[in-house]
């Protein structure tokens, strides 16, 4: 059999594999897009519970009917209230959890690459009656974070705060500086577990978290855990006061 006559025959069983494989197929009955059953499934189309005061801009992209979660004593500018009626928007208020607060007051710093999440975790963290620090930076232009791990680092370990948190791109620079400081255990973690066992072993008195590694709900989440724990056991306090021997070892 000649080439060309070995192509024809191979191209009609294709010809056949496909027409038959056309007659098996038949057409789903129906089916389900992916964003409209995810959307069904959750309880709110955006969620701006971490905010006291909800602006226009909050509102601007929703589509009628939508729903918002707030904060449970949120507020609302005119516009916002507008833009609310206008398109139906459903408000979900946000269930206040019982938190245990380990603390009263924290000391808060970022660089330029925390600058935003430190703005809105402030308001979060105000929300839960704790007394918050704000040690800036206090606009997106380019700071050096040592300079803001330095100020509270010595906040927390002169007492003026119960505990510390610092926000830049990564959440360890921001450690190594303030673990500099006599007497701060700054602990950078990216999850709640880990916020735990720093608070619950390793009595770390100061977190750092990651701006380009955790969204916003997730360094909330985790600046919780961190702050709704403490070290409490007699294994754990022996081996951080262990930790505080070399500080001051060191330090002399």
């Amino acid at each position: 059999m000649s080439n060309t006559a070995r192509r024809e025959q191979i191209r009609g069983l294709v010809r056949d594999a496909l027409r038959e494989s056309s007659a098996q197929m038949q057409a789903p009955e129906h089916f389900v897009v992916n964003s409209l059953r995810e959307r069904s499934e959750r309880e709110w189309d955006r969620d701006e519970s971490s905010k006291s005061l909800i602006t226009e801009d909050d509102i601007r992209g929703l589509e009628p009917e939508s729903r918002l979660r707030i904060a449970e004593n949120a507020k609302f500018t005119p516009l916002a209230r507008d833009l609310i009626a206008e398109r139906r928007i459903q408000l979900i208020r946000k269930k206040p959890r019982v938190l245990g607060l380990s603390v009263k007051s924290v000391a808060i710093g970022a660089d330029h690459g925390g600058f935003e999440f430190k703005k809105r975790l402030i308001e979060h963290l105000e929300s839960l009656g704790l007394a918050v620090t704000d040690f800036g930076t206090h606009s997106p232009d380019p700071v050096d974070y040592p300079d803001i791990a330095l100020d509270v680092g010595r906040a927390v370990a002169a007492g003026r705060a119960d505990a510390g948190i610092l926000i830049d791109g990564a959440g360890i620079g921001s450690a190594m500086a303030a673990n500099k400081v006599p007497g701060i255990r700054a602990a950078a973690c990216y999850n709640e577990q880990l916020a735990i066992n720093a608070r619950e072993h390793n009595g770390a008195n100061i977190l750092t978290l990651g701006a380009g590694q955790s969204d916003f709900e997730q360094i909330a989440a985790i600046a919780e855990a961190f702050l709704t724990h403490r070290i409490t056991e007699e294994r754990h306090l022996r081996r951080v006061g262990k930790i505080d021997s070399i500080d001051r070892e060191f330090r002399r």
